[in-house]
C-alpha cells in the first residue's frame, strides 16, 4: 500500500481532530446549559413547592471518550448525564421527570429559536447553528455498607444503566491499541461525515464498537491501519447488520428500521468509497495518485490543496512560511477520559495595572486584546473532580507571527500548579491545563489569551 502516512497524520491532526478552541466552546456550551437547567428547575420547585435536587452532572459520549471531529455544519452533540436521587424522584416515572426538566429548560430558553424536545432517551436543545445538548436522566441508589451507586436510566422505562460502564470499556480497548482505536474512530465519523447528501448514518456508538471489534494491532502506519479496520468492517456488516452494546448486557444497539438502515448506508458507502484507494496497491502508484484517492474518499480539500502544494514546490513557487511544529496533543500522551471540569484562574498586570483577573481587564477596558510586555499568571481555580496527581500546561502561540518567528510552542510540560508568562507578540494565542489521574486526563481547562 502506498505510504502516505506523513501526509494522512497531517490530515488527521489538523483536519479530523476537533481544535482545542472549539472543544473549548463545547465545554462552555455544556456548562452554561447545566446553569440554565439548574435555574429553571429551582424556579419549578418555588412554584410547584417541589424539592427537585440534581446530584451529579456527567460528561458523556464523545466529549468524554474525546472523539469528537470537525464539522463544518456545526452538528456538534454535547451529552449530559444528569442524575437525581431515587428517594428525590419518589415514584415519579421517565417520561414525567422528563416533562419536569422540559419546562425547566423552557423558563431559561431566552431567544432560542427552538424549544426544548423530550426524547425517549433525553431531553434535547437545540442551537440555530446546529449544536445540540442531550440531557440523559439517571436515578441512582446507594449500595448498601458501601460508597457506591447503582444507576437507572430515563428511557420508555426506568432500566439500570452502569453510567461509567461505557466510558471505562473504551478506555481500556483503548489502551490495548496504544490510543489507535480513537484514531480510527474519529476518522471513521470524519468519513461519515464528508457528504452533505449522506443521510442517515450510524452514531458515533455503533461506530465505536465495529471499529473495536476490527481493528487490530497488526499495522503500524495510520493509513494502513484505518483502511484495513474499514475493510474488516464492510466484511462483517456484509454477514450481520447486529451492533450490540459492550455494556449494560449487551443491549441491542440496531432495534428499528431506520437503525438497520443507518447501518446498511454505513456499509454500502464505506465499500463503494473504498474501491476508489486500489489504486494505492498498484506498484507504479505515484503521490499525486495517492492524494487524489484519499481526497476522493474523504471528500476533503485538503487533499486537493496538499497536490497544489506540491506542484507549486517542483514550480519553487511556494512560499508557504517554514516553522518547527511543536504542537502536542493530549491524547497522543494520555488516555483522555474528561469526566469533570476544571476552570483557570488567569489573572493579568503590567503597565501599572494590577493584578486582575483577564475577563475583568477585557471588559474593564473595553478592550479586545491584552498589550505586549504584560504578565499573565495561571492557576487551577476550581475542579470538581477527585484529588489530581499532577496538572500538566500547554502554551500555544497562535497567528502568523508566531510561525514567522518559529515560535507556535504548543509542549505539554508539568510545571506544577501555576505558571506564568509574558505577552510578547501578536495573536489569538490560549493556555491549556491538564488534570492527571492514575495516567489518565480527567479534566481539561482552557483560557483564550488574545495579544495586541
Amino acid at each position: 500500500m502506498y505510504d502516505c502516512s506523513r501526509n494522512f497524520n497531517e490530515f488527521y491532526h489538523t483536519k479530523v481532530i476537533l481544535p482545542e478552541k472549539s472543544q473549548n466552546e463545547l465545554r462552555k456550551k455544556r456548562k452554561t446549559n447545566i446553569k440554565r437547567l439548574k435555574s429553571g428547575l429551582s424556579e419549578y420547585n418555588s412554584e410547584n413547592n417541589t424539592g427537585f435536587r440534581i446530584s451529579e452532572e456527567r460528561i458523556q459520549g464523545s466529549m468524554a471518550m474525546h472523539t469528537v471531529v470537525q464539522n463544518d455544519e456545526n452538528d456538534y452533540d454535547i451529552d449530559v448525564g444528569i442524575v437525581f436521587e431515587s428517594d428525590n424522584l419518589d415514584e415519579i416515572g421517565p417520561h414525567a421527570i422528563k416533562n419536569i426538566l422540559e419546562n425547566a429548560l423552557k423558563r431559561k430558553m431566552g431567544q432560542f429559536a427552538v424549544e426544548p424536545l423530550v426524547k425517549t432517551s433525553c431531553v434535547r436543545m437545540e442551537y440555530s447553528n446546529g449544536y445540540h445538548v442531550d440531557f440523559a436522566i439517571f436515578k441512582r441508589s446507594k449500595i448498601y455498607l458501601e460508597n457506591e451507586y447503582t444507576y437507572e436510566h430515563a428511557g420508555a422505562k426506568w432500566s439500570t444503566r452502569h453510567i461509567k460502564a461505557l466510558e471505562e470499556w473504551f478506555n481500556t480497548e483503548t489502551s490495548k491499541t496504544n490510543d489507535n482505536l480513537r484514531k480510527i474512530v474519529r476518522l471513521s465519523k470524519m468519513f461519515c461525515k464528508s457528504r452533505k447528501t449522506w443521510k442517515n448514518m450510524p452514531s458515533g456508538l455503533i461506530q465505536t464498537v465495529l471499529c473495536d471489534e476490527a481493528i487490530t494491532n497488526d499495522y503500524s502506519r495510520t493509513d494502513e491501519l484505518f483502511y484495513y479496520t474499514m475493510k474488516k468492517i464492510v466484511d462483517r456488516l456484509n454477514v450481520n447488520l447486529e451492533v450490540n452494546a459492550p455494556v449494560d448486557n449487551e443491549r441491542k444497539l440496531v432495534i428499528r428500521d431506520i437503525d438497520y438502515t443507518r447501518v446498511q448506508n454505513w456499509k454500502n458507502r464505506l465499500e463503494n468509497e473504498l474501491t476508489k484507494l486500489d489504486v494505492l496497491f498498484n506498484p507504479d502508484c505515484t503521490f499525486a495518485e495517492a492524494v487524489d484517492a484519499w481526497g476522493l474518499f474523504f471528500n476533503h480539500s485538503y487533499w486537493k490543496e496538499l497536490n497544489m502544494h506540491e506542484t507549486r514546490k517542483s514550480l519553487r513557487e511556494d512560499t508557504q512560511e517554514v516553522f518547527n511544529n511543536t504542537e502536542e496533543h493530549i491524547e497522543d500522551k494520555y488516555l483522555v477520559n474528561e469526566h469533570y471540569d476544571v476552570s483557570i484562574n488567569c489573572k493579568i498586570s503590567g503597565n501599572g495595572i494590577r493584578p486582575m483577573p483577564i475577563e475583568k481587564y477585557l471588559d474593564s477596558y473595553f478592550a479586545k486584546f491584552i498589550p505586549h510586555n504584560f504578565s499573565v499568571t495561571c492557576k487551577i481555580d476550581h475542579a470538581d473532580c477527585p484529588p489530581f496527581d499532577k496538572v500538566l500546561w500547554k502554551v500555544l502561540n497562535v497567528g502568523k507571527e508566531s510561525v514567522k518567528r518559529n515560535d507556535i510552542r504548543g509542549q505539554i510540560l508539568d510545571r506544577g500548579e501555576k505558571i506564568t508568562e509574558n505577552t510578547i507578540f501578536r495573536g489569538q494565542h490560549y493556555i491549556e491545563c491538564y488534570l492527571i489521574k492514575n495516567d489518565i486526563c480527567i479534566a481539561i481547562g482552557h483560557v483564550d489569551i488574545p495579544i495586541g
